[in-house]
């Protein structure tokens, strides 16, 4: 994967059309029985309109035949002539009512399938999501993500809807009436064969080449639209302070243009692949009907063969014409398929531990670590003690790699040489449920949901009732403000926490961290947004809630390394 795809999470055709419906398909596996309901009724409900036309045809003209006194005898005119106008048109409504029922039914089965494996895929998704998170998805572009979990997974219902059924309808239709209409003519059948193999087979594919790249762009080029307004809405007051506004609308309608003009030239390979399949349909049923009037003329086949063979091969493009149109939108649907089939499979650069037997918290420790961001060495044979029951202190200047010990002890990276450990063991074989129990990490920037205060603390514990949730907020020195909020507790936060100071948002990810109650607590620049007043408050709140909990304590005001037992001061991955 190139630089530009791991910061977009987007990706270029790695697969072609066929692989990427192969796969698709193959998520269909538990609704088999379902999908075979829907191409039953599909095919049965094609042959009772493609019948009902032909029966419909064959007595209008057998009546104008008979009021022009034309003689047609049951030898000329074979088994339909014996069928009375009355039967005939009691077979006629038959077929009609039940093109009807039968294509609802199949509708029926198809969106059932759809909406199912939509609700399957967004599951699979939200779990490798999680379990990409934070190495793989640290840095990448939101507004893509945002596209391939919402619109890409939605255009799939395309694919499943309208898709996978009717390829298999318009196959099995094809053959049908191929030996249907083969069994009047032999050349005709050939005939027939030829038309429904180049409307639903031959132009879908050149369209779809035509195509396949512009669609894959479009979506990549949505997905971009989506990030540059993501982007702006969050930065909506620096864009008001600074009097960017027209700059970034100029951007805004520049982006639209170009998905507009794309757009434009996907509806231009629309109609033109419109225009190439009915002018095939135009010449494969004229085709069809100098043929037979040739046979005819030649007294090789009878009137019957002649007029149902000709009504057959017009009345029959139905399901091929289904087909050769989804690859006006296939190719949008595939390109959507590659991107979430990409991130369906990419490997997590950090494995959860599963099956080893549960510990307790005796200390840790960094042994001789060394890590790197790709090219950006952060850690040179770094190790440090972390005593179970002290304060440890780690004082440095930003960018020293401070913060990047700590996410290292979370394990949400691993180390490329030597150890962290917790109670002597390397992290990397320590249940991850098991390593999430015995420390609360705090970070630089808390992010809180769109949901009430007293929801948001109580992520640091789920199920806490409203006593706990209080206790952890007057540890983080927060209660106080919480109370003069009107709604107090069940005040709601804005999205991103917008509603609340730097200060207040990162007093509520101080409560989390009390109320999570873990025996080791990392604390990454937790008063950095805090007056000296708050900060003090906090600190205090730290050393009396102490109580046999160890805390790393990472900062570089040298005022927060008073409480601390032991300060280590760090400068570019290197321990003093």
């Amino acid at each position: 994967m190139s630089k530009a795809e791991k910061n977009t999470g987007v990706v270029g055709h790695r697969r072609t059309g066929i692989q990427i419906m192969g796969q698709l398909i193959g998520l269909v596996r538990p609704l088999l029985p379902v999908m075979c309901a829907a191409i039953l009724l599909g095919v049965i409900g094609y042959l009772c309109a493609i019948f009902l036309t032909i029966l419909a045809g064959y007595g209008m003209i057998h009546g104008i035949l008979s009021v022009l006194g034309v003689n047609t005898t049951p030898e000329n005119a074979g088994f339909l002539a014996s069928l009375s106008l009355v039967s005939l048109a009691v077979v006629l409504v038959v077929l009609a009512v039940l093109r009807g029922v039968l294509h609802y039914g199949e509708q029926y089965c198809n969106h059932f399938i759809a909406f199912k494996l939509l609700a399957i895929i967004r599951h699979k998704t939200f779990a490798v999501l999680r379990k990409l998170c934070p190495a793989k998805l640290e840095g990448r572009d939101k507004g893509n993500l945002i596209s391939i979990i919402t619109s890409d997974i939605e255009l799939l219902e395309v694919f499943y809807a309208h898709t996978i059924s009717p390829i298999a309808i318009a196959f099995l239709t094809s053959l049908v009436m191929v030996i249907f209409i083969g069994v009047h003519s032999l050349g005709a059948g050939l005939l027939a064969l030829a038309g429904y193999v180049t409307v639903g087979v031959a132009i879908p594919l050149v369209n779809g080449r035509k195509g396949a790249a512009k669609g894959m762009e479009f979506r990549t080029s949505f997905g971009d639209l989506n990030s540059f307004i993501l982007g702006s809405l969050r930065g909506l007051d620096e864009t008001i302070q600074y009097g960017d506004g027209q700059n970034r609308m100029s951007q805004m309608e520049k982006r639209s243009r170009e998905l507009g003009k794309m757009q434009k030239d996907l509806n231009r390979l629309e109609a033109s692949q419109k225009s190439v399949t009915n002018l095939a349909i135009l010449l494969f049923s004229f085709g069809m009907l100098f043929l037979m009037l040739y046979s005819y003329l030649g007294s090789s086949v009878s009137f019957e063969n002649f007029l149902i063979a000709t009504i057959a091969m017009m009345g029959s493009f139905g399901p091929v014409v289904a087909l050769s149109s989804l690859s006006n939108n296939l190719n949008q649907t595939l390109a959507s398929g590659e991107r979430v089939l990409s991130l369906l499979e990419e490997i997590p650069q950090v494995e959860e531990v599963t099956g080893q037997e549960e510990i307790g918290f005796a200390g840790a420790a960094a042994c001789q670590v060394d890590f790197s961001y790709e090219e950006e060495q952060i850690l040179k044979d770094y190790s440090i003690q972390i005593p179970k029951g002290r304060i440890i202190g780690i004082h440095g200047v930003s960018g020293s790699g401070k913060s990047t010990l700590l996410k290292l002890l979370m394990r949400f990276w691993d180390v490329q040489q030597g150890q962290m450990q917790i109670s002597g063991e390397d992290v990397r074989r320590v249940n991850t449920s098991n390593l999430r129990d015995l420390e609360s990490y705090v970070t630089q920037e808390t992010y809180l949901f769109h949901d009430s205060i007293a929801n948001n603390i109580a992520v640091g514990k789920p199920g806490a009732d409203r006593d706990e949730i209080m206790e952890a907020a007057k540890k983080a020195s927060i209660h106080d403000f919480i109370m003069t909020l009107p709604k107090g507790y069940d005040t709601q936060v804005g999205e991103l926490g917008d509603t609340l100071s730097g200060g207040e948002r990162q007093r509520i990810g101080i409560a989390r961290a009390f109320l999570h109650d873990a025996p080791l607590m990392l604390l990454d620049e937790p008063t950095s947004n805090l007056d000296s007043l708050n900060e003090g408050m906090i600190l205090k709140s730290l050393k009396e809630s102490w109580d046999e909990k160890t805390v790393v304590l990472v900062s570089h005001r040298k005022s927060t390394m008073n409480l601390a037992d032991i300060v280590y001061t760090m400068d570019h991955g290197r321990l003093s």
